[in-house]
Protein backbone atom coordinates (compact mmCIF):
# COMPACT_ATOMS: atom_id res chain seq x y z
CA UNK A 1 0.00 0.00 0.00
CA UNK A 2 1.27 3.36 -0.64
CA UNK A 3 2.29 6.06 1.49
CA UNK A 4 -1.45 8.33 2.08
CA UNK A 5 -0.04 11.73 0.64
CA UNK A 6 -3.67 13.53 1.16
CA UNK A 7 -7.22 13.35 2.65
CA UNK A 8 -10.41 14.64 1.68
CA UNK A 9 -12.86 15.92 4.43
CA UNK A 10 -16.16 14.46 4.43
CA UNK A 11 -17.62 18.32 2.91
CA UNK A 12 -15.25 17.90 -0.07
CA UNK A 13 -15.82 13.61 -0.87
CA UNK A 14 -19.70 14.48 -0.24
CA UNK A 15 -19.71 17.30 -2.89
CA UNK A 16 -17.24 15.19 -5.13
CA UNK A 17 -19.75 12.21 -5.06
CA UNK A 18 -22.86 14.37 -5.07
CA UNK A 19 -24.26 12.99 -1.95
CA UNK A 20 -25.24 14.17 1.11
CA UNK A 21 -22.46 14.55 4.07
CA UNK A 22 -25.21 12.41 6.39
CA UNK A 23 -25.50 9.75 4.27
CA UNK A 24 -21.36 9.39 4.21
CA UNK A 25 -21.11 9.28 7.39
CA UNK A 26 -23.53 6.52 7.75
CA UNK A 27 -21.90 4.65 4.99
CA UNK A 28 -18.88 5.65 6.74
CA UNK A 29 -19.55 3.40 10.32
CA UNK A 30 -19.20 0.35 8.31
CA UNK A 31 -15.38 1.23 6.88
CA UNK A 32 -12.38 1.01 9.29
CA UNK A 33 -8.85 2.66 8.63
CA UNK A 34 -7.59 0.10 6.75
CA UNK A 35 -10.73 0.95 3.97
CA UNK A 36 -9.42 4.16 3.60
CA UNK A 37 -11.44 6.08 6.70
CA UNK A 38 -10.10 9.03 9.09
CA UNK A 39 -10.79 11.14 12.04
CA UNK A 40 -8.91 14.50 12.04
CA UNK A 41 -8.89 15.78 15.27
CA UNK A 42 -8.15 19.43 15.95
CA UNK A 43 -7.95 21.96 18.86
CA UNK A 44 -10.47 21.18 21.64
CA UNK A 45 -13.92 19.01 20.26
CA UNK A 46 -12.57 20.00 16.75
CA UNK A 47 -12.86 16.30 14.86
CA UNK A 48 -13.36 15.77 11.47
CA UNK A 49 -14.20 12.80 9.40
CA UNK A 50 -11.80 12.22 6.30
CA UNK A 51 -10.69 9.66 3.63
CA UNK A 52 -8.06 8.77 1.82
CA UNK A 53 -8.18 8.10 -2.56
CA UNK A 54 -8.75 4.46 -1.39
CA UNK A 55 -11.37 5.45 1.07
CA UNK A 56 -13.23 7.58 -1.78
CA UNK A 57 -13.38 4.56 -3.93
CA UNK A 58 -14.66 2.27 -1.48
CA UNK A 59 -17.04 4.70 -0.61
CA UNK A 60 -18.04 4.55 -4.40
CA UNK A 61 -18.74 1.01 -4.08
CA UNK A 62 -21.02 1.22 -0.57
CA UNK A 63 -23.06 3.84 -1.54
CA UNK A 64 -25.43 1.59 -3.76
CA UNK A 65 -25.10 -1.45 -1.01
CA UNK A 66 -26.14 0.79 1.66
CA UNK A 67 -29.20 2.26 -0.17
CA UNK A 68 -30.42 -0.98 -1.28
CA UNK A 69 -30.41 -2.01 2.29
CA UNK A 70 -31.16 1.28 4.55
CA UNK A 71 -34.20 1.14 6.29
CA UNK A 72 -36.93 3.58 4.93
CA UNK A 73 -38.07 6.87 6.47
Amino acid sequence: MAAISSVFTIARVAEMLGEDEDLLHEVSLYMEPEHGVLWIYGIGDEEVLAFTGFGIENLRDLIPLYKKTAPGP
